[in-house]
């Protein structure tokens, strides 16, 4: 088994080493995600200094999202369909 994977370690290089420059980079920023997604996005994600306001919340991305949902689909109860 510690064959294969050398194996499929040495035809990623070779792949890799056949790559234009700016693939190889989208290639080496995907692997880096697949290596270590969650702490990486953390760690790459700049601190939020400003304070949230009762009016910067009411702007909000979620409430707006809620309202047109709210809008394009009323909520009534579905008419159920009955089984053949």
């Amino acid at each position: 088994m510690g064959t294969d994977v050398a194996q499929e370690r040495q035809q990623a290089h070779a792949l890799l080493d056949m790559l234009p420059e700016e693939k190889l980079t989208a290639v080496r920023s995907l692997l880096e995600v697949m290596v270590e997604p969650l702490s990486r996005s953390l760690a790459s994600t700049p601190v939020e200094e400003e304070e949230i306001t009762s009016d910067t919340a009411a702007h909000s991305t979620v409430p707006v999202l809620r309202s047109r949902l709210a809008k394009a689909f009323p909520t009534k109860t579905p008419a159920r369909v009955r089984p053949r």
